[in-house]
């Protein structure tokens, strides 16, 4: 998921953002990270590498836009695939 610039800065397409933030989470933060904040939200500025964790996305958000306002967010819930789910159990990452 991710968080982008106004619509008026063509800036990065969704994939390249969601890859970016990925590829920063697996090789920057995932070892810190999920051992205490598992299942809590990230909110990653992938050009800074700023973050917010929280466990409300919304707050965590927020936190992020306040800091860096032109930001390229990515989001993820720490140690899931995937932040959201739409019926079915929410699966943790690989170990």
């Amino acid at each position: 998921m991710f968080d982008s610039r106004p619509s008026d800065d063509p800036g990065l397409t969704a994939e390249e953002i969601v890859r970016r933030g990925e590829e920063r989470y697996e090789r920057d933060l995932r070892d810190r990270l999920e051992p205490l904040h598992k299942g809590e939200f990230l909110v990653l500025d992938i050009d800074s590498g700023d973050y917010e964790i929280d466990p409300d996305e919304s707050a965590a958000l927020q936190r992020a836009r306040a800091r860096r306002p032109q930001g390229l967010r990515f989001v993820k819930r720490i140690g899931y695939a995937v932040a959201h789910r739409i019926g079915g159990p929410l699966r943790a990452a690989r170990p």
